[in-house]
Formats: C-alpha cells, sequence, structure tokens
C-alpha cells in the first residue's frame, strides 16, 4: 500500500488544482439553489444538455444530459450505448454518484421582523445544527426569492446573495451567564434571532421591502421594471468567513458545507473526467438532492420520485430497466465521523477514522446504511485500483446512528448501493473540517466505478 507521505507527493498538483476547486464552488454556494446552478454551470461548460421535465425526451447513445427540480435538486448522466433498448449491453448496468445539496443552516421565518432596539429576524432551526457556533459570526442572507412584477403582474423567481456581512448573533457576556463554560444551552426560539440593524436609525424595516432591493441591486436586467413586489422567500444565514485550506502544512480543508457539498463536488469531478477521457459504453450518472438533513421526504428529496422517474423516462422498458438496474450500483456519498482526538471515546475503537487516511466506508447492521459486503468489496477493489487507503466506519453499539440518502436509494429504486464519505470533524457545525487529501482520492475512486467495464457485481 501506498504510504501517505508518499501518495501525497506524487498527488500534490491535482490535489491543490481539486482544493482549490472545492474552495471556490463551496463559497459560490451558500445554498442548495446557489449549488444546484454552479454544478449546472460546469456541466454546460462540459457539454451537457439541460432536459425539463415537462417535456417529451429523445436521449441519444453517448449524450450528455442532466435535469434539475426545485432548482435544488440535480441529476446528471452520461446515455450508454444503447441502454434505452433491450440489448446485451444493459447487462453492465448504471453506475451512479449520489450526494445531498442541503446542510444544516438557520432558515428566515415568513414573518420575520423582531423590532424594538434592534431589527432582527426570527429564524428557525433546518436540520441538526450545533447552535453554538453560529454565535459572534460574520453571517449573510441568502437563497430564492419569488417575486410579482407589478407592470405584467407575472411571478418570477430569482436566486439572491447578500454576499456582505449583514447581520450577527452577539454571545451572551461571561459576566452575566457565570455557568456558560460549564453548562450552556442554547433556546433555538429566543436565543438566536440575528441582528441586522438599529431599529431607530432610517432604514426600512419592512424585510420583503429589503429583499425587492437587494433583487434591483444584484441583477440589472431587473432595473427595467423595478416596480416588483417580494411575495414569497426561502432564505438562510451562512458564515461569510472563506473556506480555506488550514494547518501548518496545509493539512486540512476548513469550510462551512462541507457535509455534503464537498461529496457533491467529488462525484461532479468524476463524472466531468469520465467526459474528458473517454466515451464509456454504459451510463453514468450523478444524483444530488436537496432535503437530506430533514429527511428526504419532499419532491425533490432522495425519497421522492425524481430519481426514480428520471431512470423510466431513459429506460422505458419495465424488463430492461428491472435487469439494468439489478446490475448497477450507487455510491451514496456523505460525509463520515473522523475520530476526534479529544474525544476518541465516541468512537469504536477498532473504527477509528483518521483525516487523509483515506475515504470510509460507512456499515451498520441496523440498515442506518446501505452498505453489503458485496458492495464494501468492490468499493475496496477500486481504492485498490487507485492506490488509495480505505478506512472504516461503525458506531459504538451503545450510541445511536445517522443515515444517508443510500439506504432510502436502495429502498426506493433496489439498487445495490454503499455508503462512504470523507472523515470529519465538527459535523453540522458552521465551520467544519476535513483533510485535505481525502475529497481527491475519494473523487479518484468514484471515477474508477464509473469507468468500470462489464457488469457491476458478484456472480
Amino acid at each position: 500500500m501506498t504510504s501517505q507521505a508518499s501518495r501525497k507527493e506524487v498527488n500534490q498538483q491535482p490535489t491543490q488544482e481539486f482544493n482549490q476547486q472545492l474552495l471556490e464552488f463551496i463559497e459560490r454556494s451558500p445554498t442548495p439553489f446557489h449549488a444546484t446552478q454552479n454544478i449546472a454551470s460546469m456541466l454546460e461548460d462540459a457539454g451537457f444538455e439541460q432536459l425539463a421535465e415537462g417535456d417529451e425526451w429523445s436521449l441519444n447513445e453517448g449524450g450528455r444530459y442532466y435535469l434539475t427540480r426545485n432548482d435544488s435538486s440535480i441529476i446528471a448522466f452520461i446515455q450508454g450505448v444503447s441502454t434505452n433498448t433491450a440489448s446485451s449491453s444493459l447487462d453492465v448496468g448504471i453506475r451512479m454518484v449520489g450526494a445531498h445539496t442541503d446542510s444544516p443552516t438557520l432558515m428566515v421565518k415568513p414573518q420575520p421582523e423582531k423590532i424594538k432596539d434592534y431589527f432582527q429576524l426570527g429564524v428557525e432551526v433546518y436540520g441538526g445544527a450545533l447552535l453554538n457556533p453560529w454565535f459572534d459570526r460574520d453571517l449573510s442572507i441568502a437563497g430564492r426569492v419569488v417575486y410579482r412584477d407589478k407592470q405584467s403582474n407575472s411571478l418570477n423567481k430569482r436566486l439572491i446573495n447578500f454576499q456582505r456581512p449583514v447581520a450577527t448573533i452577539p454571545s451572551l457576556a461571561i459576566h452575566l451567564d457565570r455557568e456558560a463554560n460549564k453548562n450552556r444551552t442554547v433556546n433555538p426560539q429566543t436565543d438566536i434571532p440575528p441582528i441586522l440593524f438599529e431599529a431607530g436609525s432610517d432604514e426600512c424595516k419592512d424585510f420583503r421591502t429589503l429583499l425587492a432591493r437587494q433583487l434591483l441591486s444584484e441583477h440589472d436586467d431587473l432595473k427595467d421594471t423595478p416596480d416588483i413586489e417580494v411575495f414569497d422567500y426561502e432564505l438562510c444565514f451562512y458564515d461569510t468567513q472563506a473556506p480555506a485550506q488550514i494547518g501548518l502544512n496545509n493539512d486540512f480543508i476548513a469550510s462551512a458545507r462541507l457535509d455534503n457539498l464537498l461529496s457533491c463536488f467529488c462525484g461532479l469531478q468524476a463524472l466531468l473526467k469520465v467526459c474528458a477521457d473517454s466515451q464509456t459504453p454504459q451510463t453514468c450518472m450523478l444524483v444530488c438532492t436537496d432535503h437530506e438533513e430533514v429527511g428526504s421526504a419532499s419532491a425533490c428529496g432522495a425519497q421522492g420520485p425524481m430519481l426514480q422517474t428520471t431512470l423510466e423516462r431513459m429506460l422505458p422498458d419495465g424488463q430492461a430497466r428491472a435487469r439494468a438496474i439489478s446490475r448497477s450500483l450507487m455510491i451514496s456519498a456523505d460525509n463520515a465521523h473522523g475520530v476526534h482526538p479529544n474525544y476518541a471515546s465516541k468512537h469504536d475503537g477498532n473504527h477509528v477514522p483518521v483525516l487523509n487516511r483515506g475515504p470510509v466506508l460507512k456499515i451498520n447492521a441496523n440498515q442506518r446504511y446501505a452498505t453489503t459486503s458485496v458492495t464494501a468489496a468492490l468499493f475496496r477493489q477500486w481504492c485498490e485500483l487507485q492506490a488509495v487507503p480505505l478506512q472504516s466506519f461503525v458506531t459504538r453499539t451503545d450510541l445511536g446512528c445517522g443515515s444517508t440518502i443510500g439506504p432510502i436509494t436502495a429502498t426506493q429504486i433496489g439498487v445495490p448501493t454503499l455508503d462512504v464519505g470523507v472523515p470529519t470533524f465538527a459535523m453540522h457545525s458552521i465551520r467544519e473540517l476535513a483533510g485535505s487529501q481525502d475529497g481527491y482520492d475519494l473523487s479518484r475512486v468514484m471515477t474508477a466505478c464509473f469507468n468500470h467495464q462489464g457488469p457491476i457485481g458478484i456472480a
């Protein structure tokens, strides 16, 4: 097995290029809407054609396509040779990589204004956010806004991103809470409404009016129709501190939303690598869906029908589709818990994922992860092919276990699935930490999966 030091030395330049693009991608993607838009843009640059779910599809062999739903989920695929007919090429199946576009955050409520001495916004916690790190950060706002053009009386939607710091959640001083370092709890209703400005100022105090002004300032084409009215929105706060490669030896990636934009980026880079290198005879697919952090039960989540209906349209014949799915594989990519050196007792002593020691197979006997011995062995073989070390994670038997889109997709589609991810510290914090080598290595293994010739499986 290649040593860690030699692995870093051999892959130094491509790893640095990968990480630089990763940091830029995450910084441009403060919300699932922005992440989906950025993925779509990169796909179009690589020659992918957008499909509309409301249109009739005509797919060509070797064609590159993508579709979105709710502006926050995206599926991209390379149509393999003859996979839309009952032919022998169906025996090789479909190679899939799945991830999710959402991250825990603070969402702005529909009637958010809290005005007394300061203008604050009421927020709702989205997902299992670690709340304490949200205090004393420079926050901005981004998301999707639906507005009416009063001249035409038409409804339209746009993405919005204030970009600069516009809010903060100050901590209560230690002098007023002497037990803060021993037993601090956060009440999500009363303790975390961000402060935007002084209420006594001349600033407008209607949030929708503020959003309308921001729309006009961000989108030049709206200046010809300045009479707009914001009807609704899906907006969240985010930390404006830029993602960075940190550590004395640049060993780490520190950023918001590593869970799970890192996995989305790994899968995207693998798909683009396949496009650049060759035309594969098999179908390769990237599936990035929203709402995983709240259970995936939505029209655009993994528990919804988006992937199922896409496969039905790619393979209209039921017999052919069943044959293809039985020979397919889904890599469900979602970050794994690295062993925190200060809290090592939280892990099973025989399963201790370390940052920069390779991706992590996630295994759970109670099917919180979808990995089987067969799918794990296939992934292990691809890791060996790429000289990438592989680790395993099993939660302590006396602790609960999180889950991913893996078991959901396996249940919905029936596709053999494995769960894997990059080891991470501070998962669900406003700023997470991952190894600077692991993302690039995971993407390489995904590329090996996409390029795998012949059927996937063990006879």
